[in-house]
């Protein structure tokens, strides 16, 4: 759609004129809309703050919009862990966690809906029992909280960094050892849909990472994360000058697996059930596993 600044909107923030030339739509929806690219202002992206001068043309491409309740579908899902407060799936790529970007069906909470008589209602009526989350095309191990007690529990871990993340990738190029990534990071200013590790702002941000295997021009690594950034082992190696293999998003080759090799092996935590320490693993995904017989070892050289 299209709207026309005129001489009485001079002086206007951009993100309130939207607001009242497009009053069906939240102003936080329209600030998000915004972020995302989608208002072009004379055909240039802009930011909420912008200052109307009264003779811009702007276009908004509306995105999708999710639904106010999620839906239960019948969709088969791997449990690999489960007592009275948590669940521990086995995510696989290609399948969203939760309704978004123009994607409301076929999600893991459709399929946990189905599956379960009752989730946590912290996360609102679309993310029912999500604690946290995995990329859409990364595989493994996924926890959801139950009870919003169980939530509570599971969110303080989280933020309390007491959860352990093992994940398992290979990248792209020849690491030796081990290493740490210690590098912010922030939304990318020159693609909204990905995250950077090249600025000298942004979240902090903490990635371990030790090499398990060497191939013809790739390294499998074992990858501890410390924090939870979105994006962040994507946009760490990256930044490294290793990106995963398959991520075409931060410059990886494009490959014929139709995903990138990303897998969350293995997740420590503690259960609210019990209070005991629960490891959960979910084996390597078979498309990564027929991926990584397609290689040709090297030998470690010593």
């Amino acid at each position: 759609m299209q709207i026309r600044a005129l001489a009485a909107d001079e002086g206007k923030r951009l993100d309130a004129l939207l607001h009242e030339k497009l009053p069906e739509y939240s102003r936080s929806r329209l600030q998000s809309w915004i972020r995302e690219g989608r208002v072009k202002l004379n055909g240039k992206p802009a930011k909420s703050s912008h200052t109307v001068r009264g003779s811009e043309e702007i276009d908004v491409e509306p995105a999708h919009l999710i639904p106010l309740k999620a839906s239960a579908e019948d969709i088969p899902l791997t449990v690999l862990y489960e007592d009275n407060a948590v669940v521990a799936i086995d995510k696989p790529a290609g399948m969203v966690v939760h309704a978004g970007a123009g994607i409301d069906s076929g999600t893991v909470v459709n399929a946990l809906l189905h599956r379960f008589a009752a989730l946590s209602t912290i996360g609102g009526d679309v993310r029912p029992g999500i604690v946290h989350r995995l990329d859409r095309f990364t595989s493994g191990v996924l926890l959801v909280a139950k009870t919003d007690p169980a939530h509570q529990s599971l969110a303080l871990q989280f933020s309390s960094r007491s959860v352990e993340k093992i994940y398992l990738a290979l990248v792209e190029g020849t690491l030796e050892g081990a290493g740490r990534i210690g590098k912010p990071i922030a939304r990318d200013p020159k693609n909204r849909a990905r995250m950077t590790a090249r600025l000298s702002t942004g979240r902090k941000s903490l990635t371990d990472w030790k090499a398990l295997g060497h191939f013809n021009g790739f390294t499998l690594l074992e990858i501890r994360i410390g924090t939870g950034r979105t994006h962040q082992i994507r946009a760490h190696m990256a930044a490294l000058g290793h990106p995963v293999a398959g991520d075409k998003l931060y410059g990886a080759k494009v490959s014929s697996w139709n995903r990138f090799f990303l897998h969350a092996h293995r997740l420590t935590f503690r259960s609210p059930a019990t209070g005991e320490n629960v490891t959960v693993e979910s084996p390597l995904a078979p498309e990564l596993i027929a991926w990584k017989a397609s290689l040709t070892p090297v030998p470690v050289q010593r």
